[in-house]
């Protein structure tokens, strides 16, 4: 396991499909979108795509509904460029249907029939190849000159309870089609995710459930040859008492007497008392979950990837919590 604090360099040279995935809850989106603004610092050009139609990302950066459509939504720090791609399943599939089978006008007349939803609710494998195609069709893009259009692409991808049956399209498309256009654009799809320039992240919180998802999503991929990245710690609780008085609050012999003078000495005299019951009481509390994410550290460090730190931001998330969370990454190696 790579604990990075400090680095001026970047633990993922070469990489330019990132895959951030991570348990409900976690901020993945937060995390991913994060994680694009720290690539793209200092005159890159990035992409970050979502593939399961929430708008998360135009709340996190502040701006209207993403249409299906490629838009610029954030400068990085020292120049370079995030755009942002809201897959549209519809809108991909009909895309889908005029590049393979010249059928933009069927594909358009069957969104309208309702057909695209039956056939991706009947065969949802087809939708998978779908979305991840559109992701990697993005990151093969040149242009004329032969340089790449995106210097990476950030894909906020789905859950981790599904994220290697989500990449693992090839298996998924086996029962459609043994050959043809869904065969070879599946085939193309694995060739980039299943390469060196793939990377997927797990984010997670120092909880049980979201580590051992973590740990479990990363066996998973590990047995079906997919390419493990990073685990970010998101939302970490920094200790706000020292050591010794962690331990006091944990067992339960704190000296409330003390709290009680120190809360009459800043002149809350009256309810002395109740006050320092509370108090007591939030520091047991807090020692409790400190005592927990140490322990669940502890389990991290059994995993052989590369681990960051993101901070429980105080002020809530904002977009100026967002680019502190990029320079987090930056300063870790994570971009």
């Amino acid at each position: 396991m790579v604990d990075r604090v400090s680095a001026k360099d970047t633990d993922w040279d070469g990489v330019r499909l990132h895959v951030v995935t991570g348990k409900g809850g976690t901020g993945k989106t937060t995390v991913a979108a994060a994680l694009a603004l720290a690539l793209a610092a200092g005159g890159r050009r990035v992409l970050l795509v979502e593939v399961e139609g929430r708008q998360g990302i135009a709340q996190l950066f502040d701006c209207p509904p993403l249409p299906y459509e490629e838009r610029r939504v954030a400068v990085a720090p020292d120049g370079g460029d995030v755009y942002a791609l809201a897959i549209d399943t519809e809108e991909a599939l009909v895309e889908y249907l005029e590049m393979f089978y010249s059928l933009k006008r069927a594909g358009k007349a069957m969104s309208k029939l309702g057909v695209v939803d039956f056939v991706t609710t009947i065969a949802p494998g087809l939708r998978d190849v779908i979305l991840t195609g559109k992701t990697s069709e993005a990151v093969r893009r040149k242009n004329k000159d032969g340089s790449f259009v995106y210097d990476a692409v950030v894909m906020d991808a789905p859950p981790t309870g599904r994220i290697t049956k989500f990449l693992n399209v090839n298996d998924e498309v086996s029962g459609l089609a043994k050959v043809g256009p869904i065969r070879n654009h599946a085939d193309t799809v694995m060739k980039v995710v299943r390469s060196p320039e793939t990377a997927v992240h797990f984010v997670t919180l120092l909880e049980e459930m979201p580590v051992q998802e973590t740990m479990d999503g990363i066996h998973d991929l590990h047995a079906v040859g997919l390419p493990v990245g990073g685990v970010f710690v998101n939302m970490e609780h920094p200790p706000l008492l020292p050591a010794e008085t962690l331990a006091a609050a944990a067992d339960g012999t704190l000296d409330v007497e003390e709290i009680v003078r120190g809360v009459k000495a800043a002149g809350l005299e009256q309810d002395a008392e109740r006050i320092a019951a509370v108090l007591a009481a939030e520091a047991t509390a807090h020692a409790r979950r400190t005592a927990l994410q140490e322990r669940e550290k502890e389990r991290l460090a059994t995993v052989e990837q590369p681990r960051y730190t993101l901070p429980l931001l105080s002020d809530g998330m904002d977009l100026a919590g967002l680019y502190e969370l990029a320079g987090a990454l930056r300063e870790q190696g994570a971009a």
